[in-house]
Formats: C-alpha cells, structure tokens, sequence
C-alpha cells in the first residue's frame, strides 16, 4: 500500500469564456496548469496563493466535483475519475470537505442530526439507525459538542460552533482526507485558534490528512507538515512548511511572505492568532 493518500498529477483544468461576440470564438482560460501534489498518510499539506490562483479550483477537483482535463488524482491509490458510480460512492467515504462559511454550508432546515448522518444516508446507506445515531453521538463529542446539539438547529449554534459541526459531518464518515478550503477565514480571530487547535487533536486522535486551503500564511504555518505555493495556475515552490516561509526562493513566495507582519512558528496555535 502507498504512503500516500493523495497523489494530484499533472493536473489541467480549463473553462471556456464566454464569447466577446456572435462570431469569435470563446476564449479558454486556463486555470490550473500542470499542477502535481502529494500527501502522506497523516500528514497535513497547505496550498497557499492569491485569490485567483486556483486554490479552490484544486480543491474541488480533488473533491472529484470538477473533472480536470488532463491528469490523474488518485486518493487511496484510486483515480478517482476513472471509477464508475458505484466505486466512486465507495470511495467518497475516504475524502471529505470543509468550507469556508460555517453559515452557508449547513441546511437550516435539518437538524443537526440529519446534517451529520448525511454522508452516512447516502454513502452507506446499509447502516443501520442505531449505528448511524451512534457515530453521530461520536462525532459530536469528538469536536467538542454535547449529544443534546444533534436535535438543535443551526441557526441556534455560533459560527465556531456551526463550523465544528460541518467537522463532525466531516468525519462521520471515517474519511483519511479531508479538504479544508479555507475553513477558519469567516470565523473571529480567537475563535480561529480553537478550531484549528480541534483540527490538530482530531489529526492525531484519527490519522487524519488535510489538504489545507489557505490564503492566510499565519494559519498554514501553524497547521501544515508542507506547502505547495500557487501562482497563476502553476505550483511554483513546495517543500516544509517552515523551510519555505523562513527561506523562500521564488520571487512569488517571497512576496506573500513579506506580506505577513510577523509570522509565526510552532505547531499550537493557542493565543497565537489573537
């Protein structure tokens, strides 16, 4: 078995524009360009980069959500574009996501309970309810939430509570990856460092991986193993995270590193970021 656990190569993912008039032809802009990344088991990899570099792009092909046009990525050693629906429905219990915004991602209309036991009722639909309640009273605890939340709504939670929620929804699942695109960016400062201190507990409680979108070098720097920097579609310098940020080679690395006042070291980031 491979050590790890994603394995993005050569990736391309192109849209077409639209049309400037009747008779032009649209336009394709490229907006991943060759792009290659790997994550070991247990590790946590960040990719930094302007708004617009193809952060997000990557994160929702890695989430199988958009087909690049060239390239593999494989998660478990599967391509996870050449399975057929099954398989696929089989795999996606080994990679889920987090989003940004803790207030858009969660239905308002369920319960937490029916928020959490989601990934479960589609993806394993032989489990049976009382397993389902089961893992669902897990997972609540794991990120730090009484079982009482699974009958509460999300509109009656905080936003760092919503967020532990789209967590637990996260883990139900039992997944080796998670995608975080920008996971703490909409929360307050100090409430940023609560949850990525849990995503850091949860890491090694789970042998968990992540992927860590971020734009905000202060948070990769505290979370991230690695970090792959993108620029204009291309990762244009990868290596460990403190090796990068301390002694940045290309031009565009050492650009958003001067950006950031006084980043900062180590691996807990409590009291850090207020």
């Amino acid at each position: 078995m491979s050590t790890f656990i994603l394995q993005a190569r050569n990736v391309v993912r192109d849209y077409r524009l639209p049309r400037k008039s009747l008779f032009s032809r649209p336009e394709i802009l490229r907006v991943l360009n060759d792009v290659s990344l790997d994550i070991e088991a247990g590790k946590s990899v960040g990719l930094v980069g302007e708004s617009g570099s193809g952060k997000s792009t990557f994160a929702r092909a890695v989430m199988g959500l958009e087909r690049p046009q060239s390239g593999e990525i494989c998660i478990q050693g599967q391509d996870i574009y050449a399975l057929d629906r099954s398989r696929l429905r089989e795999a996606r219990k080994g990679f889920q996501a987090i989003f940004q915004d803790p207030y858009g991602s969660l239905d308002p209309r369920h319960s937490v309970r029916r928020i959490i036991a989601e990934p479960v009722i589609s993806l394993e639909p032989e489990t049976s309810k009382s397993e389902c309640e089961r893992r669902v009273r897990q997972v609540l605890d794991a990120v730090g939430l009484p079982a009482s939340a699974a009958d509460k709504y999300p509109h009656e939670f905080s936003g760092g509570q919503r967020q532990r929620i789209a967590i637990a929804r996260a883990l139900v699942t039992r997944p080796a990856l998670i995608v975080a695109d920008e996971p703490v960016s909409a929360l307050d400062v100090s409430i940023q460092a609560q949850v990525l201190n849990l995503m850091m507990d949860l890491q090694e409680q789970f042998g968990l991986s992540y992927l860590f979108i971020s734009h905000d070098l202060g948070v990769v720097r505290a979370i991230t193993d690695r970090v792959a920097v993108l620029y204009q579609g291309r990762i244009v310098e990868e290596g460990e995270t403190h090796a990068v940020f301390d002694n940045p080679q290309h031009d565009y690395t050492r650009a958003l590193v001067a950006a950031v006042p006084k980043p900062f070291s180590g691996r807990r980031v409590r009291n850090k970021l207020r």
